[in-house]
C-alpha cells in the first residue's frame, strides 16, 4: 500500500497483513512507523485523530523548534516526515484486537488487519473542567493541561487551579517557582479534606472552596465564588485523565495502579507481541519521551524479526 498522510480510501485490501500495526497516529506513533518504515517492515498507522498533541498551543520543549511550535503543525510535520516512506497512515479506529498463534488480528472501521506485533501509541484523555469552548480555551493557552510543558510561560502570573486532591496540591507546590500568585479551586467545600486544606494552607497559596461561576473573560478566566471574584491569567486543570487502554482490557495487560501500562526496558508490555509507547505506557508524559520509547520499540521489533528470520548462535 502505498505511503500517504491519510489514505484517500481509507480501506485496507481482503487480507492485509503487515510487520507491525500501531494503534494511534500522535507523536509517538508516527515516529515508530519512521523507524520501523527505515527497517524495512510493513507498517500501518491508524489514526483516530485524537491525539493530545493536538491541543498544544505551542510547546517550547520540544527539541530543534527554537521559538516553539503548535501541536498541529508539529502532527502535520512528522506526517509530512512519514510520506516518503511506503506506510500506510489510515483515518480510522481500531475496535477490537484480537490475540493470535500467528500475532494479532484487528478489527478496525478500515477492514481487518493481521500483524505479527502490535504498538499501542493511544495516550490519554485529560479530564477538563466544564466550560462552553473548553477546547478552543485550551489551545489559546488560557486553560492548561501540563505545567512540565508550559509553567515557564506562566511566571508571574495569576495562576488558578482546579482539583481537590494530591496532584492539585503537587501541581501548586511546582507552580510556585514560576508564580507567587497561586490559587486551589474548588466546587464543592464537601470535597476538600481536612488534610487538604492544612496542606494548602502550609504551601501558602489561596483557595476558593466554592466555585460558583467559572467563565472565559478577555485576557483570562473569571472566577467567582466563596465571596470574592477574580481573574486569572491562566487556569491549569489537576483533575485527573483517563488512559486509552480500553482496547487492551480484553489481553489483561499489566497496568500500574494509575492506568498506564506497565512495560519494561525495550517498551513491551506483558502481553507477547504488544508494545506501548508515549502517554499510554508508564512514565513521563512528555513528547521527548514518546519519541525515545517509539525508537525502543521499533528497534526491538526489528531485532526480533531478525532474529526470527536468522538464528545467531
Amino acid at each position: 500500500m502505498s505511503s500517504q498522510a491519510h489514505s484517500p480510501e481509507n480501506v485496507l485490501p481482503e487480507n492485509a497483513a503487515f510487520d507491525v500495526a500501531i494503534v494511534g497516529g500522535g507523536p509517538a506513533g508516527l515516529t515508530a512507523a519512521l523507524y520501523l518504515a527505515r527497517f524495512l517492515r510493513s507498517v500501518v498507522v491508524f489514526d483516530a485523530g485524537a491525539s493530545r498533541a493536538r491541543l498544544i498551543p505551542r510547546t517550547h520543549n520540544h527539541p530543534s523548534t527554537p521559538g516553539g511550535i503548535n501541536g498541529n503543525e508539529l502532527l502535520a510535520t512528522l506526517r509530512e516526515q512519514v510520506s516518503p516512506y511506503d506506510v500506510a497512515v489510515l483515518s480510522g479506529e481500531v475496535q477490537a484486537l484480537e490475540k493470535t498463534e500467528a500475532g494479532f488480528t484487528l478489527a478496525t472501521s478500515c477492514g481487518i488487519a493481521r500483524s505479527r506485533y502490535v504498538i499501542l501509541a493511544t495516550g490519554l484523555v485529560d479530564h477538563a473542567p466544564a466550560l462552553p469552548d473548553v477546547q478552543d480555551l485550551i489551545l489559546a493557552g488560557t486553560i492548561r493541561l501540563c505545567p512540565v510543558c508550559d509553567a515557564f510561560e506562566a511566571r508571574a502570573k495569576r495562576v488558578g487551579i482546579i482539583g481537590t486532591g494530591a496532584s492539585a496540591l503537587k501541581e501548586a507546590r511546582f507552580l510556585q517557582r514560576y508564580s507567587a500568585d497561586i490559587t486551589l479551586l474548588a466546587h464543592d467545600p464537601a470535597d476538600l479534606s481536612v488534610t487538604f486544606r492544612d496542606d494548602a494552607q502550609a504551601l501558602g497559596v489561596k483557595l476558593i472552596d466554592k466555585m460558583e461561576e467559572l467563565r472565559a473573560e478577555t485576557g483570562g478566566v473569571l472566577v467567582r465564588g466563596a465571596g470574592e471574584t477574580r481573574l486569572f491569567d491562566v487556569v491549569y486543570c489537576a483533575l485527573g485523565c483517563d488512559i486509552r487502554t480500553e482496547l487492551v482490557a480484553p489481553l489483561n495487560v499489566a497496568h500500574s495502579d494509575h492506568g498506564p501500562l506497565l512495560i519494561d526496558e525495550h517498551q513491551r508490555t506483558s502481553v507477547d507481541g504488544l508494545y506501548a509507547i508515549g502517554d499510554v505506557a508508564s512514565g513521563l508524559n512528555q513528547i521527548a519521551v514518546a519519541y525515545g520509547g517509539a525508537a525502543i520499540a521499533a528497534s526491538d521489533i526489528n531485532r526480533r524479526m531478525l532474529e526470527d528470520a536468522f538464528p545467531v548462535s
